[in-house]
């Protein structure tokens, strides 16, 4: 395969499916890569001692794929080796264990795709309108990230 024919790709979705984390990790593998770095945000039973039932994401879709555009943009300017992207986001109801977000970078070593991929959730839990309620046994909670620029400005 010629390496134009492996032209770098950025795969982005927003879905109310159950996420796949082999869906995920084998779009961005490359013949030219040695790296796929993967992160998973799932959702954990518990908040501060309350026991969370599930999540629940809202977006503002044609953003939020913006925002996520950006960001893959961003990934390319500070790591120029950068293969392919993938950022995939659930939305609606996610339950205990299964995966809200996951990212995947590949690149040919290890150093570019892991900064990358803590560069792609660090910035997407700051830019990307995306929002969490969590839901607990008796109550309900909209959750602000505290990386959220447009949450902090008002502070």
């Amino acid at each position: 395969m010629e390496e134009s024919e492996d032209v770098p790709k950025d795969f982005i979705k927003l879905r109310s499916e159950k996420l796949s984390v082999d869906e995920v990790s084998e779009l961005v593998v490359s013949p030219y890569c040695g790296a796929v770095s993967l992160f998973i945000g799932t959702t954990r039973n518990n908040f501060e001692g309350k026991k969370v039932i599930h999540l629940e994401y809202e977006a503002y879709t044609s953003m939020a794929e913006t925002e996520i555009k950006k960001i893959c943009r961003d990934v390319r300017q500070k790591w120029p080796s950068v293969k392919h992207i993938a950022v995939h986001h659930r939305l609606g109801v996610v339950p205990i264990t299964e995966a809200s977000v996951i990212i995947a970078v590949s690149s040919p070593h290890r150093a570019e795709s892991l900064e990358a991929v803590t560069y792609c959730i660090n910035t997407l839990k700051a830019s990307v309108p995306i929002w969490k309620k969590e839901i607990y046994e008796d109550e309900y909670s909209w959750k602000e990230n505290k990386e959220c620029f447009w949450a902090n400005s008002e502070k």
